[in-house]
């Protein structure tokens, strides 16, 4: 068993109980992490909170992550109220509509920009503002979510892949930067989930169906098994793993074809 009693962490992206965030944050807590959670806007503060009283002691903060005035009041706040942190946990991404379907070269210039800003370059953010807070745990740990579509073509996944791809390199370049100050950086590369944003992407339940028959393990990846791996990699087992993409896929991204 993981045990991380005494540990603290946050988690962005929590936006309902089928989100990875979530699927992660409950393997946190019955690890024995204790967590604080984020949300944008208040139309998702009542989900959110809903969900984060289910576990005890957790925090709630809002921030929109393309403010740097809210990232900085969110550490702020979990300097005061928990005085250092063992675990950043990035599970956000968003990409116009419009650029999620029909062609990739029609993707507006805009579209391209703000996919980047929040599905990639808010990692690098948020992980300026959590170093000072992770590197005072002792080792500290940041957590990200990316997809396969990073490195293949995925049908309707245009610029969201694009981002990804940007996002991962943030990743190795984050571990190089952090790792003297002994915080590590990792991705975890899940495969397709059955989430409400998921469901966005045009073709999705095809994309399901299609990486359950092909997987080696011949099914989809569930949140528990995501979730788990976030525990594994926030804990001292993986205290030598660090700028990696950890593959939690049933073995999809092997298969050729």
């Amino acid at each position: 068993m993981i045990d991380l009693t005494g540990k603290t962490g946050v988690v962005f992206g929590v936006a309902n109980k089928r989100s990875i965030a979530w699927g992660i944050a409950q393997s946190l807590a019955a690890a024995g992490m204790r967590l604080a959670f984020t949300y944008q806007g208040e139309r998702l503060r009542e989900n959110v909170a809903e969900l984060a009283a289910t576990l005890p002691g957790s925090l709630l903060f809002p921030c929109d992550v393309t403010s740097e005035a809210e990232i900085a009041a969110v550490f702020a706040g979990l300097e005061r109220e928990l005085g250092a942190l063992a675990l950043l946990v990035h599970s956000i991404g968003y990409a116009e509509r419009a650029d999620l379907e029909g062609s990739f070269t029609a993707t507006s210039r805009a579209g391209f920009l703000t996919a980047h800003e929040i599905s990639a370059y808010s990692l690098v953010g948020l992980a300026r503002a959590a170093a000072p807070l992770l590197e005072k745990s002792g080792p500290g740990s940041v957590i990200a979510m990316t997809y396969y579509g990073s490195e293949k073509v995925a049908p309707n996944y245009n610029v969201m892949g694009v981002a990804k791809a940007s996002l991962e390199a943030s990743v190795r370049y984050l571990a190089a930067d952090l790792g003297p100050r002994g915080i590590r950086v990792n991705a975890i590369s899940a495969g397709p989930v059955n989430t409400l944003a998921a469901r966005g992407i045009k073709g999705f339940t095809g994309m399901l169906q299609h990486a359950a028959e092909k997987a080696p393990l011949r099914r989809n990846v569930t949140l528990k098994e995501i979730g788990d791996t976030a525990a594994f990699l926030a804990s001292p087992l993986a205290s030598g793993i660090t700028g990696e993409v950890i593959y939690v896929d049933c073995g999809y991204h092997i298969m050729a074809v």
